[in-house]
């Protein structure tokens, strides 16, 4: 019988060889990628048809603008969440209880501007809990619900939005109906937000209200257009990459902690910005023929996304977007113009691309649900001088104990982490100098799912 003292043991012999072999002189190099056999499992139960399927009947509604019909059967958005709300409600029969599903209402005052009149919004949540009571850690995974028009104001005329953002609720939808049968100590939350298009509505009501309630939320992740593959204008085609979009500088701080990023130059290293390195390295691990680019902003040049109310409520939170956008199928009237069909229809989706981009979610929520609490009070010492980097931590508090913590570093040029050192005590020291390389550490279990990382501060 294998015991745990004797897993935790062949791992680190694993990571240790791994650590050896990308150590080997260049053209000799190899990588041990260590995979998971449930979330290998989990990403290869994701279906192209499935996901189509979920597109099409989403764009069938003709419109989800967030102003649209509430009382219509067959079209707009009540139609649409109702749909929604119905097939979470399918997903959770699996669950033994464990999922919940809800329309989290909310109302919205006129503005004068995309909003005319007084509204009542909905989010379409299904709430996965966590197998361990004494685990608070909350994940949130969402698509916008509503479509638009080139005008935004329009909410009779014809908005499909297959693409935007079809595609991400598809992709939330399909990842539910997988992990519900699942057992996760921690608590996902899959949820169709409304209001994007109008002004971030229901995204920002759902990050106010996890802020209101001192939710421990770890990771929130953003699909918006997810599943277009062609440009317009340049003619790229590309379904091999995907965009991250994640904050540098946190959108809110402290002086204190303005002062601490300051000293440490971590403009690189937010929590957000962990968070998209984090789902790169696991998303190329389970999920062939796809690169993860890091885009190192918040989101589109001058544009915002669900996941910037939860920056600015102080979460961790990314956006997971096509690496190329077709503006013939992205805020256009359905029409037929000088022989090119324009509007964001289902037959222009390339559905083995967005396959893939659900994968990548879906490998991420599921490494990091299982993963131990991160490690706390992580410092490097700087008591002495020296050539060395001397690194502390303490064992996470809650949830169950790591069997050892990877050490991270990298070039201060480079924009991901490049060595991991794997260590079962809560120190070390490496014979790199801090003031040449960025580090962190993250917990890992004895099946090798790894926390987020966590920058050091300067401790004496």
């Amino acid at each position: 019988m294998i015991t745990r003292s004797t897993l935790t043991s062949l791992l680190a012999v694993v990571l240790m060889a791994g650590l050896y072999f990308t150590n080997l002189p260049t053209g000799t190099a190899q990588t041990i990628v260590r995979q998971d056999e449930e979330i290998k499992k989990m990403v290869e139960e994701i279906s192209a048809a499935n996901l189509e399927a979920l597109v099409r009947k989403l764009a069938s509604f003709d419109t989800r603008h967030s102003l649209s019909t509430l009382k219509d059967k067959k079209k707009g958005v009540g139609a649409a969440r109702e749909w929604v709300k119905a097939e979470f409600e399918k997903y959770a029969q699996a669950s033994s209880g464990r999922m919940t599903v809800e329309l989290d209402k909310y109302n919205v005052k006129a503005n004068g501007q995309r909003i005319p009149q007084d509204v009542e919004l909905a989010n379409v949540m299904a709430t996965l809990k966590g197998t361990d009571p004494n685990d608070d850690r909350v994940l949130i995974i969402s698509g916008h619900l509503d479509s638009r028009n080139t005008d935004i104001m329009d909410a009779k005329g014809k908005a499909p939005g297959a693409n935007d953002d079809g595609s991400g609720v598809a992709a939330v939808m399909e990842l539910a109906r997988i992990m519900a049968s699942r057992q996760f100590p921690a608590t996902i939350i899959f949820v169709a937000v409304t209001g994007e298009e109008q002004g971030l509505l229901g995204a920002r009501h759902l990050a106010e209200k996890a802020k209101a309630q001192n939710w421990n939320l770890i990771a929130m992740l953003n699909n918006d257009m997810i599943g277009n593959s062609s440009s317009d204008e340049t003619e790229l085609r590309n379904n091999m990459q995907v965009r991250i979009f994640s904050e540098g500088i946190p959108a809110v701080e402290t002086e204190e902690q303005a002062r601490m990023r300051r000293a440490t130059n971590r403009e690189n290293d937010s929590e957000s910005r962990q968070l998209a390195r984090y789902m790169k390295e696991i998303g190329e691990r389970y999920v062939d023929q796809l690169e993860v680019k890091l885009v190192y902003r918040n989101d589109r040049f001058l544009r915002g996304g669900d996941h910037t109310p939860f920056s600015q409520n102080g979460f961790p939170a990314i956006r997971v977007c096509e690496m190329n956008e077709n503006y013939r199928h992205q805020h256009q009237d359905v029409r037929v113009e000088n022989g090119v069909q324009y509007g964001d229809l289902p037959e222009f989706i390339d559905y083995e691309y967005m396959r893939k981009n659900a994968a990548l979610n879906l490998a991420s929520l599921a490494n990091l649900a299982w993963a131990p609490y991160a490690p706390a009070n992580v410092g490097v010492n700087i008591k002495n001088l020296t050539n060395k980097t001397d690194l502390q931590w303490e064992a996470p508090a809650k949830g169950k104990r790591p069997a050892g913590y990877y050490v991270l570093m990298r070039e201060t040029s480079s924009p991901v982490w490049e060595k991991k050192f794997f260590v079962q005590d809560t120190n070390v020291t490496l014979p790199y100098s801090k003031d040449n390389y960025f580090f962190a550490v993250q917990a890992v279990d004895a099946e090798g799912h790894e926390s987020l990382p966590v920058f050091p501060v300067p401790v004496r």
